[in-house]
């Protein structure tokens, strides 16, 4: 038994490089976990795009909603190791719930990280008729009308979620979280009045600049590229600063030769003019290239940072 262990093991190794070699020879589905119409979905989109042209196959965005993130994560978990089913996703499903839920349907730890498409720097947002111009001034709003100030995010946990509780606790301000299934849903509900400011991803970038909505701040280290007139939150509370990242996932046990074709591709178009100059028209989302370790530190870091927010805010889900 033990010999013809070893063949199949050994016939496993030399099937693998002419399978990575053959990959993809049928349509890839690539899940993101939350609903259509929000950064982490355009740009997956964008990129699911470029992929089927590389390849000459068919690559599906599957939106799959839902707790967070967990949902869609649960499902490219328990897919098939093959490459074909891959998770497009922030940061949530992957270094934050497990700080928040108790019990989770998959186990973070066994994603393998293929490469961060892009940063994504968190944008405050309001109502263009919001009687707030500025940070300042809607920091002052919300002191004068406390427990009615009230913020779209992307979802519980979400790293909106956690930004705008760290700000609430640094300024000394109550503000009443909305909670939505991700950044789109958040949008709309943004223009329709249902709530006077947003924390939330750059999917608001085309609506600041059209006037119908108010850029007040953005969470990164740096001003945006796209919106150079906002400032910083750090320019006021130094240290704070909270900037999301998309990134590819697969499930375990993919083949090697695989995830190195996956890394490789996705890689090459992120340095390409043509993909980095749409990316960053995408309200500003700045392409990101890492190797797969890169990444994974990345992830146990950010782990560790929300951890501690999580600690600091006392954020629950609601």
């Amino acid at each position: 038994m033990t010999l013809l262990l070893r063949a199949v093991a050994a016939l496993l190794l030399l099937a693998a490089p002419a399978f990575a070699q053959t990959y993809p020879n049928k349509q890839v589905r690539i899940v993101v976990p939350f609903p259509a119409g929000g950064s982490a979905d355009i740009l997956c989109r964008l990129v699911g795009e470029k992929l089927s042209t590389a390849w000459g196959q068919t690559v599906i965005i599957d939106n799959r909603a839902g707790a967070g993130g967990n949902v869609g994560a649960e499902i490219v978990y328990r897919a098939e190791p093959d490459g074909y089913t891959l998770l497009c996703s922030p940061p949530g499903p992957l270094s934050i719930n497990h700080n928040l839920y108790k019990t989770l349907p998959y186990d973070w730890t066994k994603f393998v990280p293929i490469g961060v498409l892009a940063l994504v720097p968190n944008v405050i947002t309001a109502r263009a008729d919001l009687p707030a111009a500025s940070l300042q001034e809607f920091i002052a709003y919300a002191k004068a009308n406390p427990g009615k100030a009230t913020y779209a995010s992307q979802g519980n946990g979400s790293t909106s979620h956690l930004s705008a509780s760290n700000l609430a606790t640094l300024a000394g301000i109550e503000l009443v979280h909305v909670p939505y299934k991700g950044g789109g849903p958040a949008t709309v509900a943004l223009l329709a009045g249902e709530v006077p400011v947003m924390f939330g991803g750059n999917s608001v970038t085309a609506h600041i600049k059209a006037g119908r909505l108010r850029g007040l701040a953005v969470a990164g280290k740096k001003r945006s590229v796209a919106l150079p007139e906002l400032p910083t939150l750090s320019e006021f509370y130094p240290g704070l600063e909270v900037t999301a990242w998309i990134g590819i996932f697969a499930p375990a046990n993919v083949p090697a030769p695989v995830l190195a074709r996956l890394h490789g591709e996705v890689n090459r178009l992120l340095v390409g003019a043509q993909l980095r100059d749409k990316v960053l028209a995408v309200g500003g989302l700045e392409p990101f290239v890492t190797t797969p370790d890169e990444f994974t530190a990345l992830i146990r870091a950010e782990y560790a940072k929300y951890g501690e927010v999580v600690k600091t805010t006392g954020v629950k889900i609601d």
